[in-house]
């Protein structure tokens, strides 16, 4: 009976022992989620401010506590330390199936040390990967980065393939973005009218910054610039460069100018062309005779 009452006790202390661990290891990580939101918003004033490292630091904690955790819980339970100890009696062969196993694993982990490290893109930056994947950088832990598209959609990559990849950022270094507004011309139309107009719409655009420096506004160089870039088959394509302090203002800077500058161009009788077709029959009857017999 004692022996009973001996063995009843053991399992109630391991039981109460290995969650009390659990219990102190889900603690540990509530406590350390709730002063990295403080101390993120604390440090964090604008949606542009670099969160990068503060992100990567606090999964790094997160995955020590769990580790830690979980190994000291597994440690007090008497059957999976006896298992422990044999696997460590076989510790070469082991380290070879878990070099295997976990070779991707850590592969970005890798990844993503040196992401933080080398920053390429951080946290809020819009990017472009293999040319269809744009979207803004939202998170990057230990395994993956999270981008959400314009959609709201979230795309995970994992951080061995990003790393891997020649992504365009466009926030690297600099924010401010050059959209070209390209607009073909009758050949009819006057090009000094249509070059005019361009400029004007780009310059009086709330949204359109000027780059020039000191010298070139001395030197008479124009706020905007707009060009003949090509003799097409139909039409005379123009370009205006307008610049915005950002790609969010840059995009919306472009569509309003594609509509602000068809107006203008309506109201003072400049011609964008545009395809025409005529239709011809086999047996030599005009599209108008055909429309008249019906």
């Amino acid at each position: 009976m004692s022996d009973f009452l001996t063995q009843l006790y053991d399992e109630a202390n391991l039981t109460i022992t290995v969650t009390v661990i659990l219990l102190l290891m889900f603690l540990a990580q509530f406590l350390l989620r709730r002063a990295f939101k403080r101390f993120e918003k604390s440090r964090v004033h604008t949606e542009l401010e670099d969160t990068t490292n503060y992100r990567f630091m606090y999964y790094a904690l997160l995955a020590v506590i769990y580790l830690t955790g979980i190994g000291f819980a597994i440690w007090n339970i008497p059957t999976l330390k006896h298992v422990a100890q044999s696997m460590l009696a076989s510790a070469g062969i082991l380290a070879v199936v878990v070099g295997f196993a976990a070779q991707q694993a850590l592969g970005n982990i890798v990844s993503g040390i040196f992401i933080v490290m080398f920053k390429p893109y951080r946290i809020n930056d819009r990017i472009t990967v293999k040319d269809t994947l744009r979207g803004i950088v939202e998170d990057i832990n230990l395994r993956h980065t999270i981008i959400r598209n314009f959609e709201n959609q979230r795309i995970i990559i994992p951080n061995s393939v990003i790393s891997n990849e020649i992504l365009v950022n466009s926030n690297y270094t600099d924010d401010k973005l050059c959209k070209f507004i390209n607009v073909g011309i009758s050949y009819g139309s006057d090009i000094d009218k249509a070059k005019k107009i361009m400029a004007e719409e780009v310059e009086n655009h709330p949204l359109n910054i000027d780059v020039r420096s000191e010298e070139d506004i001395e030197s008479g160089v124009p706020r905007v610039m707009v060009r003949v870039v090509m003799l097409g088959e139909s039409s005379i394509n123009l370009r205006a460069w307008a610049w915005a302090s950002d790609p969010a203002n840059a995009f919306v800077q472009e569509c309003e100018l594609l509509e602000s500058i068809k107006k203008r161009f309506d109201k003072e009788g400049v011609v964008i062309p545009f395809p025409q077709r005529t239709i011809s029959y086999l047996n030599g009857e005009s599209e108008a005779d055909v429309k008249s017999e019906k």
